[in-house]
């Protein structure tokens, strides 16, 4: 059972996390869906293959939400060229908005497999924590 409370905050932290990252330190914007996934599943109690696909949920939809924010720096972009030359400013649109649709399907591929991956690393966290340190 999906917890859409708790894969809408796994995506919102996936996207501001990634995109604080890859601003701030490129090589490890990797970080911000497997932590985006392992927030999502660690706020709920479900199997681990739920935890699993939750974790991918909070990715896709981190995913979209940088989509969505590029579209619109590249639409500002070329609104600033639009200004300067009417004719090249249509072409770099057109362009921008190919880029962003390419962009936010890689996106959605990149931080939905990492969301996974914390999801399951979540689900790991959570199970051992109801197992107790006994069995340590």
């Amino acid at each position: 059972m999906t917890e859409w409370t708790a894969v809408g905050i796994g995506g919102v932290v996936t996207a501001g996390l990634t995109i604080v990252l890859a601003l701030v330190f490129f090589p490890l914007f990797f970080l911000g869906p497997i932590v985006g996934g392992f927030l999502a599943v660690y706020l709920m109690k479900d199997e681990f293959e739920s935890g699993i696909i939750n974790g991918a949920l909070a990715g896709v939809i981190g995913g979209l939400i940088i989509g969505i924010l590029s579209l619109f720096g590249i639409g500002i972009i070329a609104a600033v060229i639009a200004v300067l030359a009417a004719q090249v400013g249509l072409a770099v649109g057109a362009l921008g908005v190919l880029v962003v649709i390419f962009f936010t399907i890689l996106a959605v591929f990149i931080c939905g497999i990492l969301s996974a991956i914390g999801g399951a690393i979540g689900e790991y966290v959570q199970s051992a924590g109801r197992r107790g340190y006994e069995n340590y």
